[in-house]
């Protein structure tokens, strides 16, 4: 007898979370810092924003094919292993790109940690006496992916050495010194007339030192050109094409991976009967970008003098490999029935129908280019205000913090509200109200508040449009209705934000960029509060009460066909009866 197949559902689920809890780990100890890095390798705003925005078309456009088609094919488990470890293995190539030389400065490695003051022996011109001058190095140092510990002891024991000696050289040794020189030079000429008139088969030194001297000069111009090819460019339009082509083969190598992996266990789910529970997911999450944005600083910020800020693609890289053998375990299902095709435009077409629901595409697609616009450029912000690492990761790892926290919140203020529309109003004051604090950011653990008001902003605009997708999708369509909302802001609109904000940074600064950020979400609020006092409203229906109330009636119904036949038997009993008792 053939055994049946057991469904472990919670041992799925817990395996499903901590493969999402490793890969936004991951995420989260590199890509919120990529930004800063590409401001290190010395491109400009606008090319930083131009880069970002190439990424997230590319996964707006390759996200959901590669996920249709792994599907197709039957090949997710192989598209997210590979996906794993080719986006490790792109990530790294940037270690390989060299500063442009226009890098700002970031984290601070004192040189005074290892000897707080120096002597620095000068020559004074008129004298040739020497002058003691006390400095201390404090010498900031570039973001950079290598520590910048240029000044060690043998170098500075070795300069003053060599400037204690110079300076006891007596005034004859000089003069021998020079007169020295002067045969040297008498006797260069000597041999540069007899080269003129007759060639000699070997060099005179002098000749092999100036020929040495523009060897390493040449070599050295070699060096500084990164793309001799692209001479036509200078070396920072080179790094931007370079950097841009990089991060679209990275984006394209880690696109696939979220989707395909969420459509496997959703599937696996629907089959047991069990989708009440994929959404026990998300706050692993929350949890998992959290733990490796703040956990990152920590360390880059402790060992920054030791390996530099090199360690976010070293982090990223080795918690990318750790999730190759839970990617070989995670539930996936396919089911045998091939899925509807066109879901994707069915969903577009029930967004558009809506009313309602086309405002909240409009505000995803507005809160999503402003909260890109704030990611991409908050780090630039806070760097600007001498923030370390150790502070810029705390800073950052608050919000999803927040949004894990208060997630279990959701139904609670949704009913406490009566409507997502004001929560949709409150999420987008919100986050016009962080942007308006960050333009008048004083010192960097000063952005605390506004990173807490920002989860809790992000977390009720996307309560709000969870439940706008409820009403507006049918039967079937709830997760591609939220892939089109999740595609606008995500995708299109932090492609937009990114581009937009760094054109604005690169022309008239970064505190303008927030400031006329929280005015556009402050306009917009208040024309959709307009506009949801203007549109009908329409009552949801409720299919579960309209089953419950179509059966009712159909028993009710039959109940009543029963009494009417009893009623007629009956009635044709007692005629019988009556018919006998006439006859007798």
């Amino acid at each position: 007898m053939k055994r049946s197949k057991q469904w472990d559902v919670r041992g799925a689920v817990g395996l499903a979370g901590v493969f999402h809890f490793l890969h936004c780990w991951a995420s989260g100890c590199l890509l919120p810092f990529l930004t800063l890095y590409l401001r290190h390798l010395g491109l400009t705003a606008s090319m930083t924003g131009i880069i970002m925005t190439a990424k997230h078309l590319v996964a707006l456009v390759w996200r959901p094919v590669s996920s249709a088609l792994a599907r197709r094919h039957n090949k997710r488990r192989v598209v997210i292993i590979g996906s794993v470890i080719c986006s490790a293995m792109a990530a790294m190539i940037l270690l390989l790109f060299p500063p442009t030389g226009v890098s700002m400065e970031s984290g601070s490695c004192n040189v005074s940690q290892l000897n707080a003051n120096h002597t620095v022996y000068e020559f004074d011109s008129t004298t040739r006496e020497p002058r003691t001058t006390p400095q201390t190095f404090s010498t900031r140092v570039a973001y950079s992916a290598e520590p910048k510990m240029r000044f060690t002891e043998g170098h500075r024991a070795m300069a003053v050495n060599h400037s204690a000696n110079s300076v006891t050289k007596s005034a004859s040794e000089t003069q021998t010194v020079e007169a020295g020189s002067d045969e040297i030079s008498s006797q260069e000429a000597l041999e540069t007339k007899t080269t003129q008139g007759h060639p000699p088969k070997r060099k005179s030194r002098s000749l092999r030192r100036r020929e040495e001297k523009q060897e390493e000069t040449d070599m050295e111009t070699a060096r500084s050109e990164f793309l001799g090819s692209l001479k036509v460019m200078d070396a920072q339009h080179q790094m931007f094409f370079l950097v841009m082509i990089v991060v679209g083969i990275w984006e394209v190598m880690a696109a696939p991976l979220e989707w395909t992996a969420d459509d496997g266990l959703h599937e696996y789910l629907d089959f047991v009967d069990a989708t009440d529970r994929h959404g026990t997911v998300k706050p692993w999450r929350h949890l998992g970008t959290a733990g490796g944005m703040g956990s990152t600083g920590i360390l880059v910020s402790i060992l920054y003098c030791l390996i530099g800020t090199v360690l976010h693609f070293y982090a990223y890289a080795m918690f990318m490999v750790i999730m190759v053998p839970v990617a070989a375990l995670l539930p996936l299902y396919r089911h045998k029935r091939e899925r509807l095709p066109g879901s994707g435009l069915k969903a577009l077409l029930l967004v558009r129908g809506d009313p309602r629901a086309m405002l909240c595409a409009i505000t995803a697609l507005v809160t999503g280019m402003a909260s890109s616009a704030i990611s991409d450029f908050l780090l630039w912000l806070m760097q600007d205000h001498s923030a370390s690492e150790l502070q810029m990761g705390i800073t950052l790892a608050l919000a999803p913090l927040c949004q894990a926290v208060f997630a279990p919140l959701n139904g609670s203020v949704a009913r406490f509200l009566k409507s997502h529309g004001r929560l949709l109003l409150l999420g987008i004051l919100g986050l016009s109200l962080q942007c308006l604090y960050y333009s008048f950011l004083w010192a960097p653990w000063a952005a605390l508040p506004a990173q807490l008001l920002a989860g809790l902003s992000t977390s009720a605009l996307w309560w709000s449009i969870e439940a706008q997708c409820a009403d507006t999708a049918s039967p079937g369509t709830e997760r591609a209705v939220f892939r089109v909302f999740e595609a606008l802001s995500l995708d299109l609109g932090a492609g937009l934000g990114s581009l937009l904000g760094g054109f604005v940074v690169q022309k008239f600064g970064l505190g303008v960029l927030f400031q006329g950020t929280a005015v556009m979400l402050a306009l917009w609020s208040i024309t959709l509060a307009v506009l949801q006092w203007r549109i009908p409203r329409q009552r949801r229906i409720n299919y579960s009460r309209l089953l419950a109330a179509d059966a009712s009636e159909v028993s009710e119904s039959e109940s009543d066909q029963d009494n009417d036949w009893l009623e007629k038997a009956m009635e044709e009993d007692k005629g019988n009866n009556n018919w006998r008792s006439s006859e007798k």
